[in-house]
């Protein structure tokens, strides 16, 4: 009788084992998994963020729970992640620039090393914008102007030592151009000083000026990029223009790991953000973001953020903003 017994508890239990959803058989992931996103809400960052919550559980088989954790240009979002547990549980969120840019302007009590690329998700589509009804048609009048008036050429941008500003500097550096910029808290401020007509042109992201972009209230003259956007296939690109320096300032937005984490769980992350970003529930959702769709991997990251530093670094140096190493 005993083995009557012995055999329907085994048959039992090799059914229930059946059941049980990979996700908690032992391997990753067994809860639900963080995406840190240190950007405030409603920026493209975060509805990025948000969107591919909505969709990697799909993939994951597990949630994905936003945390936002804006502060210190991202600093404050990066140094959670590298201090947490390299277990593939806390994920985070942010640009090149971040590693290009923010970290060599401010002291912080952390490697930026400790964190790895693991996919990228969108470009931001950056330009220079002039009003509408600027004088201003293409990039060569604005130039031509700047030359013709040292010193009295305007132009906004969110900060120095950022990407934005950085941009700027160089393409008018190269262009022998004499002006003067302005920095602002954000795109709302930079789009009232353009439509004010307090600036001749700015720096700024598609993203958040796209509806008066679409109404023509504003009109960008070049894209910061090594080539042409898909909602704007009439503006040149920067290295169109001859300003390759200036094309390798993209910024691109994509996830991080801290680099301890195991290769397996940074490959089952990389699988489940490409299936992510090519279900077509994504697809329609990021139309909303307003940026650049751009899927690529490890590697090409690396080089972007290499790309990056490269031409950032001398203008960092010459503003007296450099602080790294």
């Amino acid at each position: 009788m005993w083995r009557k017994e012995l055999i329907l508890i085994l048959t039992i239990f090799s059914v229930g084992s059946m059941l049980i959803p990979p996700a908690l058989g032992g391997t990753y992931p067994i809860k639900p998994v963080e995406f840190v996103c240190p950007f405030t809400a409603g920026s493209s960052m975060d509805l990025l963020t948000r969107l591919v919550a909505e969709i990697a559980p799909k993939y994951l088989g597990q949630p994905a729970i936003v945390i936002t954790k804006p502060g210190a240009a991202g600093s404050l979002g990066a140094a959670d992640v590298i201090g947490s547990k390299p277990d593939g549980y806390k994920i985070f969120l942010t640009h090149n620039s971040f590693f290009g840019t923010v970290v060599k302007t401010q002291k912080v009590p952390f490697d930026p090393n400790d964190l790895v690329p693991i996919a990228n998700f969108m470009e931001l589509r950056l330009g220079m914008f002039v009003k509408g009804d600027s004088q201003f048609k293409n990039l060569s009048d604005l130039l031509d102007y700047g030359r013709k008036n040292p010193g009295k050429l305007k132009w906004g941008h969110s900060g120095r030592g950022l990407t934005e500003h950085i941009n700027g500097v160089l393409m008018f550096k190269k262009a022998g151009v004499e002006a003067i910029d302005v920095p602002y808290k954000g795109s709302p401020e930079k789009l009232a000083a353009i439509l004010g007509g307090h600036l001749d042109a700015s720096v700024g992201v598609y993203g958040t000026i796209k509806d008066h972009v679409t109404v023509g209230k504003v009109r960008y003259l070049v894209t910061f990029s090594s080539r042409r956007y898909s909602v704007m296939p009439d503006v040149p690109s920067a290295i169109e223009l001859g300003f390759p320096e200036v094309s390798k300032l993209t910024v691109l937005v994509g996830f991080y790991a801290h680099k301890d984490t195991p290769d397996e769980i940074k490959r089952t992350l990389f699988d489940v953000f490409k299936k992510t970003y090519e279900d077509p529930e994504f697809k329609k959702g990021f139309e909303k973001v307003g940026e650049e769709p751009r899927f690529e991997g490890p590697e090409f990251m690396k080089e972007a953020i290499r790309n990056l530093e490269e031409a950032s670094l001398p203008v960092l140096k010459e503003s007296g903003l450099y602080i790294g190493k």
